[in-house]
This record gives structure tokens, sequence and C-alpha cells, in this order.
């Protein structure tokens, strides 16, 4: 029998911990975008679908299945196997609640492992997701600023671990902000990144504050949600502010350059008209040639500092804070002194 449970009911026994979600679609499908928290168990393979959805469009819907049967039914104990290992009640979803997921509660059930499956499937959180990022946001937002080098990201990161609300939005979007953002990292959908941030905010909505890094809009691929932006840029900015040779070494560690110079050389190709070309010139060839260091303490003067002094003059109202620091653990530990001020 077919149990279904409404998306709030899971999204509960989730936050309970009481639940494992099993997105049983294919692997890149899982990967575009799946509810948060939850592991990838698929019917099929990437291939496998393709097969499948082929026959159904040239031959019909009854070869479809049966072609759909024949690879599934080979692969049955492996698939049974993997839900044995889940230690919590198991609730399976699919795109729509369609086939997929009730083949799975069928088998599942024969094997004598209880099971739900989400209504409506991820189509179903999609629009929750909708929704929740066109709803006010409660909390007040701590953004972190400064120039590019900073150590905003890491000052994020260690918060994080100290259990401070955080939203990391460059770890959502999978791009780092710069034009070097998406070199080493693997970028997301904007649905993606839109099931991740309002999946942050639905958890920290009953939290005074939580901290975010002053992005623009755009972010890599993806957009800012709208509330969330307008919110971002009517908050009082705590400015990092750290010498340039810091930040050079901040960079360089991040980036590591070194070890794929040819994409930083890619990536500098999209700027450099927009530089002075004597400067350009010779960025061009310490990148070429290895100098890192020197490339990056240029780009930060003559390109990243501008920008930033320029963006900074939208801050006069919404008032700016500056943090004034030797190292990245300095100005963390600073940041994370004020927060606990607020919190008394």
């Amino acid at each position: 029998m077919v149990r279904d449970i409404t998306l709030a009911e899971a999204l509960d026994l989730q936050k309970n911990h009481s639940q494992t979600l099993v997105d049983v679609r294919t692997p890149k499908e899982f990967e575009e975008a799946t509810i948060p928290g939850s592991i990838n168990i698929p019917i099929f393979t990437n291939e496998e679908r393709a097969e499948v959805g082929t026959l159904y469009k040239q031959v019909g819907k009854e070869a479809a299945m049966d072609h759909g049967l024949a690879i599934f039914s080979k692969k049955l104990p492996d698939f049974i196997d993997e839900f044995r290992k889940i230690d919590a009640q198991i609730t399976v979803f699919c795109w729509r609640g369609g086939m997929r997921s009730k083949t799975a509660m069928t088998v599942l059930e024969l094997m004598g492992i209880r099971s739900s499956r989400i209504s409506g499937g991820i189509h179903t959180y999609r629009q929750w997701v909708i929704a929740r990022l066109q709803e006010p946001i409660t909390p007040k937002l701590l953004v972190l600023n400064g120039y590019t080098g900073s150590g905003k990201t890491k000052i994020l990161h260690k918060l994080m671990e100290d259990g401070c609300p955080v939203i990391d939005l460059e770890g959502m979007a999978g791009h780092r902000g710069s034009i070097f953002g998406q070199i080493g990292v693997q970028p997301n959908n904007q649905k993606k990144f839109e099931l991740l941030v309002a999946d942050k905010l639905v958890k920290y909505a009953n939290e005074p504050f939580i901290f975010i890094e002053g992005e623009s809009k755009r972010i890599g691929q993806v957009h800012m949600p709208e509330l969330l932006f307008k919110k971002k840029e009517q908050s009082p900015q705590w400015i990092i502010q750290l010498p340039v040779k810091v930040r050079v070494e901040e960079i360089l560690s991040e980036y590591e350059p070194e070890k794929q110079p040819e994409l930083f050389l890619e990536a500098f190709a999209r700027i450099r008209k927009r530089i002075h070309q004597p400067i350009a010139a010779q960025i061009q060839e310490d990148l070429e040639n290895g100098r890192f260091a020197q490339a990056v303490e240029q780009l930060l003067i003559h390109y990243y500092d501008p920008q930033y002094e320029h963006s900074v003059a939208r801050f006069a109202t919404t008032g700016e804070d500056v943090i004034q620091a030797e190292t990245v653990q300095e100005a963390y530990e600073e940041c994370l002194r004020r927060y606990q001020e607020l919190m008394k």
C-alpha cells in the first residue's frame, strides 16, 4: 500500500532527525536539485533513464515500461541492500510522486521495509521554496564586507563551526565571487541555489541574527533572491580591513593558481580591457611566468579595490562598521566577540 505524506510532514520528520529522505531519481537529477539533506538511491542511472525515455517517445509507454522493468529487476538486490543500511524511517520521492517513487515503495514493501512517499515529489518542494523566498526575512542580517581577499568566506566558515547562524552564499552558488570564482569548484544552477538558501532561511527563522557575506546580486551563474538581496543592502555592514600583503596571501592560498595557471590566464583575459594597458600587460606577463603574488597584488590595486571603493558609497544610509585587523584570525575573533555581545 502506498503511504503518501505531505511535504510539511516530511520536513517536520527530517527536522526531528527521525527520517531519511531518499531521492530515487537519477544521479544527474539529484545533482541538479534535491531536498537538502536527502540521499540518492536511484532506480535508473542517467543513461538508463535516457534509454527508457527514448523508447517511450519512439515506441510507446508499454515498451518503455517493459524495458525499465528489465533494467531495474537486475539491480534489485543492490537497491534493497542500500535501503537496509538506513537506520531510520524512510520517505522516498521522485519528480512528481509518480512511477519511480511508487515502484520503489512497492519493492520495499515486498521486502518488509516500511516507507512512505512525498505526495507531489520534489515538484511540490520547488513550489514551497518559491513561496518561502517571497516571505519577509525576520532575523537581522550581519553583513561581512570588505576588499577582495579579506578572508570573509573563511571567517564565515569559522563562525559556522562555532554554531553561529550563517548563510554561505558562495558555497551555495558554487562560486567564489571573483573572475576566478569558478576555478576549482562545482557551480550550482539557480534552482539548486534557491533550494539551499530557502532551507537555511527556514532553519534560522527564529534566530535574532544571521551572518551573510556582502555579495553582489549575481554570484557566478546564479542570482540572489530579491528579498534577501534587498535586506542585505539595507543591513549594517561589518567591513573587514586587512593589509594588502595578507590579502594576497589569502587569495593565493584559496585559489592555488600554480595548479591551473591556464585557467587564471583565461579568466584574466575577460577583464583585461578594463585595466590600464601597461598594467594589464605586466599582469599578463606575471601570470605567464608564474609570478602569481605580483599579479594578484596588481589586480587588487588596479581592478578589485577601485571596484569596491565605488560600491561602498551605497552603505551611507545603512551604516558601516570597520573591523581593522592584521590577520584573518584576528578579524574572525572580533566578529565573534561582537556577535556574542549582541546576543547578551
